[in-house]
């Protein structure tokens, strides 16, 4: 009787986990959705927010097509990590906004190699996956298929390394 009560206690806790999961990802995704919708957002908000729209849309269709066995969990970790990523970008390109242009390319070439050195599904749609990395006017020239969790962790060990 307890065996049964404890595992039915650990499957609804797991299920219980896994939809929180899944909330955090479409938490994030709802609030990138309204910034990049709404009038009053800053030009740069609303492209940094549909870069994040796009990268999640992209993450979750290529976990469906090439990881079907994942869990909600890993989606959750990719969604928070992509969120931490274009934090940590947006910090250090506002903290050396009055640096000189070639130190500011800099920085944006360390974001996007951690970006496109941390592939994830290995895409082979360059022309998808690479879409905002190849426009140089976008604000947030990095790759779709990227592992967020590693590059985020590639980010921040180069960026102390030029402290």
């Amino acid at each position: 009787m307890k065996k049964t009560l404890l595992s039915a206690l650990l499957l609804l806790s797991l299920a219980t986990a896994e939809a929180n999961a899944q909330q955090v990802y479409m938490e994030i995704r709802e609030k990138a959705q309204q910034q990049a919708a709404d009038p009053n957002s800053a030009s740069v908000v609303k492209e940094i927010n549909s870069f994040k729209v796009d990268a999640l849309n992209y993450l979750a269709m290529k976990m469906k097509e090439e990881m079907p066995d994942s869990s909600a969990f890993y989606l959750d970790r990719q969604a928070y990590a992509l969120h931490q990523f274009l934090g940590l970008y947006m910090r250090t390109m506002l903290s050396h906004q009055a640096d000189p242009q070639k130190i500011q390319v800099d920085y944006i070439k360390l974001f996007m190699d951690a970006s496109y050195s941390n592939p994830l599904f290995n895409d082979t749609d360059k022309d998808l996956v690479l879409a905002y990395f190849a426009d140089g006017k976008s604000i947030t020239r990095f790759s779709l298929d990227t592992d967020w969790s590693k590059a985020h962790l590639a980010a921040s060990v180069e960026l102390k390394k030029k402290k």
